[in-house]
C-alpha cells in the first residue's frame, strides 16, 4: 500500500452518489487518527454522502473505503459497527420504545449467543445518559419527547456503542443553542479521551471552534483540508458559500470566526 493512506479510516478514488446520481468522483478522503474532523460545505455538496460511504451505508461504484487496512464491505456489518458508530443525519425509533432501551440497542454490536447482557453494558448505557443528559428521560416514551430531547437520546445511543470511531451527520441538529454547545463540549471530551471523530456541521463557527481537523467541500471535491487556523479565511469562505465576509480571531479561544459582511445598514435605517 505504497503511497496510500495509513490512517484507520480513509477513502481511496471513490465514486458515490444514490439514486443514479454521482455526487463525488474519484474523491480520495483520509480522516487522521485521533483527529475531531469536521466535514462543512453547502448544501447538497456531497457532505452526508461522504459520511454514509465511510460508515458503510453505501458502496461506491469505484474506489475503497478502508477500515483497519481492509475495504469495508468485507467485514461483517456488526463487526463494522464494534469500530465504527454512526449517527445518521434523520432516525426514526420504533413505536412505543422508551429512552432506556432504545439507547441499550447501541450494545447491540456487543452481543452474541455466549454473551448475554452484562454489568458493562448496563454501565455503558447508563454513562451514555448521563453525559447527554437524559438520565431523568429514561423510563419517557421516545415519542412524547422534544425534537431536541429525542437526538440527545440518538446520541446517547451511539455514545453506548463505545467505538474507537464516530461519524456524526449534523448532530446539533433540533438542538437549541445552549445544547449544541453541550454537545460540540461533550464531543471534545470524547475526542480528549481518545476517540477519533468526524462530523457533518452546518455551523462553520463551530466547525473552526471544535475541530482539529476541517474538510471543506463544495460540488462533490474537496477544496480545502487541514487547520480551521490554517485554511479558514475570507477566501475561502467565499469560494465554498458564496458569502463575503471577514475573518476574525475567536475573542475566546482565538481560532478563526467568520463574520457576514451582509448589507451595512446606518443608524437611520434601524
Amino acid at each position: 500500500m505504497t503511497g496510500k493512506p495509513s490512517t484507520r479510516l480513509h477513502a481511496e478514488g471513490v465514486t458515490i452518489g444514490y439514486d443514479r446520481r454521482t455526487i463525488s468522483t474519484d474523491l480520495t478522503v483520509a480522516i487522521p487518527d485521533g483527529s475531531f474532523t469536521v466535514i462543512v460545505g453547502p448544501n447538497a455538496c456531497g457532505k452526508s454522502t461522504l459520511l454514509r460511504a465511510l460508515s458503510r451505508l453505501i458502496r461506491p461504484e469505484k474506489g475503497d473505503v478502508v477500515l483497519d487496512g481492509k475495504e469495508i464491505h468485507s467485514y461483517r456489518a456488526k463487526e463494522v459497527a464494534r469500530r465504527v458508530g454512526l449517527l445518521p443525519q434523520s432516525s426514526l425509533a420504533p413505536d412505543g420504545i422508551r429512552v432506556s432501551d432504545l439507547v441499550a440497542r447501541g450494545r447491540y454490536p456487543h452481543q452474541t449467543l455466549m454473551r448475554p447482557w452484562s454489568d458493562d453494558d448496563q454501565t455503558a448505557v447508563d454513562e451514555a445518559m448521563a453525559a447527554t443528559g437524559i438520565t431523568e428521560l429514561s423510563a419517557r416514551l421516545v415519542d412524547e419527547l422534544s425534537g431536541g430531547q429525542r437526538q440527545r437520546v440518538w446520541v446517547a445511543m451511539v455514545l453506548a456503542q463505545q467505538t474507537p470511531l464516530l461519524l456524526l451527520d449534523e448532530p446539533t441538529t433540533f438542538l437549541d443553542i445552549a445544547h449544541q454547545i453541550e454537545l460540540l463540549e461533550l464531543l471534545t471530551d470524547l475526542h480528549e479521551g481518545g476517540s477519533t471523530l468526524v462530523a457533518v456541521l452546518h455551523d462553520l463557527n463551530h466547525a473552526a471552534r471544535y475541530a482539529t481537523h476541517l474538510i471543506a467541500m463544495k460540488d462533490g471535491e474537496v477544496v480545502a483540508e487541514g487547520r480551521p487556523s490554517d485554511i479558514v479565511t475570507a477566501e475561502l469562505v467565499e469560494e465554498v458559500f458564496g458569502l463575503p465576509c471577514v475573518v476574525v480571531p475567536d475573542p475566546i479561544t482565538g481560532k478563526p470566526s467568520v463574520v457576514p459582511i451582509g448589507r451595512v445598514r446606518s443608524a437611520e435605517d434601524r
